[in-house]
C-alpha cells in the first residue's frame, strides 16, 4: 500500500493528513513534505492527523520524532490528532507519549493551538 500527504496551512500551523501506510518506503516521502513547508517560513506550529494512517513501523517513529525536535527548536509546538489504538500502543512503547500531545480530532488539537 501506499501513503497519501496532504496539507493545510491554518495561521502558523501546518497541518498533515496522513492516509495509508508510513513505513520505510514512505518515510522519506513525508519527511520531505513536512521539511518543505517547513521551511517556507509561515507556520511554527504542526498536527499530524492519523485517522487514515493504518500502519506505521520505526521510521515513522522517526520521521515524526524528526519533525517534533525541528518544530520545537524553533519554539513550536506539535501534536498529534486520530490515532487508532495500534498506532497509540506504539507511541506508548516509543515513549513518545511523554513529549507528544495526541487529542482525538483536528480540531480539538488545532483548539489547544489556539487556531480554530
Amino acid at each position: 500500500m501506499s501513503l497519501h500527504i496532504s496539507t493545510e496551512v491554518r495561521g502558523d500551523t501546518l497541518i498533515v493528513r496522513l492516509e495509508g501506510e508510513l513505513d520505510h518506503h514512505t518515510a522519506d516521502m513525508v519527511r520531505q513534505r513536512v521539511e518543505s513547508e517547513l521551511d517556507r517560513g509561515i507556520t511554527s506550529h504542526l498536527v499530524i492527523n492519523m485517522e487514515r494512517l493504518s500502519f506505521m513501523d520505526s521510521s515513522g517513529l522517526g520521521v515524526i520524532l524528526g519533525r517534533y525536535k525541528r518544530v520545537t527548536a524553533g519554539d513550536g509546538r506539535m501534536s498529534l490528532c486520530a490515532v487508532n489504538d495500534q498506532l497509540k500502543k506504539l507511541f506508548e512503547l516509543s515513549g513518545m507519549l511523554k513529549i507528544l500531545r495526541i487529542y482525538a480530532t483536528e480540531s480539538q488539537a488545532l483548539t489547544e493551538m489556539g487556531v480554530a
